[in-house]
Formats: C-alpha cells, structure tokens, sequence
C-alpha cells in the first residue's frame, strides 16, 4: 500500500496547459509525520535548555553559597579583630593620661632620660601606608587588604603600646613627689657651711621636721643600701630605672632593706639627726647616671606640713 502512487494534475486556465506531478503515498506521509512531530520535538528541546539552565543556576547558586560563607567567616574575624583593636585603642588611651604632677616631673628630667623611655614605629606605619595604596580587583583582594592592614594597625599598636608602657615606666621611676613633710631650710647648690662657715656646694635639699617624721619613698625602685655612711648619718639609696636614684640622709630609722622593692610612697624610714647633721631633717638627693641635679627641678611645690 505504501508503495502507491498519486498523479496529481494541475491546469493553467489562461494556457491551457496541464502539468502533473507524481508523488509517492509514503513521501506524503513522511511529510505529514513530520510536520506533526516538530511541536514535539521542539518542546523536547525547550525542555532540556530549561533543564540544563536549572543545572548552571543550580551549580552556580552553590558556589555563590559557599563564597557567601567564606565572607561571612572572614567578616566575622575581621569584625572581632576589628573590637580587640578597639578595645586595645580604649586602653592604651586610657594609659596614656598621667597624673599632673608626674608629667610635669617627666618634662623636666634630662634629655638623656627621656631619650631612653622613648620608643620608634615607623616602619608598622610605613607598611600600613603602603597597604592603602594597593589596589583592589575583587572581594578577595579586598578582604585580603583588610587583613593586611588590620595587622599593621596591630604591629603599630604594639609599638605604641610598648611606647606606652615605657612611659608609664619612666612616670614611676621619676621622683615627683616630697620625701617627708617638713620646710625646706636647705637649698641645692652653694652655700655657707653650717659647722664652718666657709663657702662650699650643698649636693641636695634639706627638709627640716621633728625626729621621727615618716620619710617616704619619691618613685618606685629597689633599696640599693640602708646603712650607715659618714656624714650622710644612716643613709637609704634608691635605685629607680633609666639611670635615676635616689637618697635620704640623717635618719633616726630604717623601715627597709637592702634589695627590697618599693613604690612611690612606701614608708623608708624617719627623719633624725644621725651623721654631721645640726638638729632635726632630711637630706634628699636625686642623681642621673651618679650626676646630682637639682631635686626642685622635678617637684611642683613643696610638701605642706
């Protein structure tokens, strides 16, 4: 059946001509098949790019989701970096404030003094500078930078920290307060003797108070020695950092000993008239490198009675 076939005729009325073509009955139904099949086969084909679309948003929709949890990490820790930073800025700030009298003490030690408690930087800052600068071409690169420059700030803030730190230290070992209450009635410098009478240097101060007056350590250090030395009568000697010391003639007592450590304020001793003394006081010194200086030069104002 299938192998029939079909003569169709087809006439041009204007010629009179009559043309006929001949078809076979499977060709037409090839033709028919797939004129019908098309819609099929094109909803096929819309379906597997739907599909294969699905897998790329799919595949794509993962990565986005683990790139998403890798910023979210690194936000995190940037964020608590970010805190600790702050709360380390809080305190070195809070640090940083001295007590009056104590920066003025400070302001008014040796350069050489000074010049040991200070404290450099400038590379963490050179690097931290040098990070800005770079570049940024993606999320990563950004992230990255962050990183980089959170830990420049960290690396400058250990310097300041440590700048901080020895300052505080250079504070505490400065002595910036009276050692015993009492009028001063000796000064730094020349004067007359008062067993001789002649001219000659006065390495300190002398405070004039009743004998047994609480004679009290100026800055934090460590008893150097607590004995008897000639004319200075029983002497204590303090040692403090960056090269200051300290010393307190003619005491009637010690309270401390030799390699002890104390802090500003601790009670040392009591005011007497031990040694080549004319009644009642305290002699006090501070040396630099074994150099006296004046002890005025680091005191506001002299202690009330």
């Amino acid at each position: 059946m299938l192998k029939r076939r079909y003569t169709v005729l087809i006439g041009d009325r204007s010629t009179g001509v009559i043309r006929q073509i001949t078809v076979k009955l499977r060709v037409v139904l090839s033709l028919i098949a797939g004129v019908l099949m098309m819609p099929v086969l094109m909803g096929l084909g819309a379906r597997w790019s739907a599909r294969s679309e699905i897998e790329q948003l799919r595949s794509s929709n993962t990565q986005l989701e683990v790139e998403n949890g890798s910023y979210r990490a690194a936000t995190g820790e940037l964020t608590a970096q970010i805190q600790s930073l702050e709360d380390v800025i809080n305190e070195l700030g809070a640090r940083s404030t001295l007590e009056p009298n104590a920066a003025r003490a400070i302001q008014r030690l040796p350069a050489l003094v000074k010049a040991r408690a200070a404290g450099g930087g400038s590379a963490a800052a050179t690097a931290v500078s040098n990070i800005v600068t770079t570049t940024l071409l993606s999320p990563e690169d950004t992230f990255g930078v962050l990183r980089d420059l959170l830990q420049g700030l960290e690396s400058r803030l250990r310097f300041v920290r440590r700048d901080v730190e020895r300052r505080e230290a250079l504070a505490l070992a400065t002595p910036s307060i009276w050692p015993t209450h009492g009028w001063l009635s000796g000064s730094y410098g020349g004067r007359n003797d008062p067993f001789t009478g002649e001219r000659g240097f006065h390495a300190g101060l002398d405070i004039s108070a009743d004998k047994g007056s609480p004679v009290y350590a100026t800055a934090d250090g460590v008893v150097h020695s607590a004995a008897y030395n000639g004319d200075y009568g029983n002497l204590i000697v303090l040692k403090h950092d960056f090269g200051l010391s300290t010393r307190y003639g003619h005491l009637s007592r010690f309270l401390v000993r030799s390699g002890q450590r104390v802090k500003r304020g601790d009670l040392v001793g009591y005011v007497g008239s031990t040694g080549r003394s004319t009644g009642a006081h305290l002699h006090y010194e501070i040396l630099v490198n074994g150099q006296l200086i004046n002890p005025l030069q680091l005191l506001a104002k002299p202690a009330a009675r």
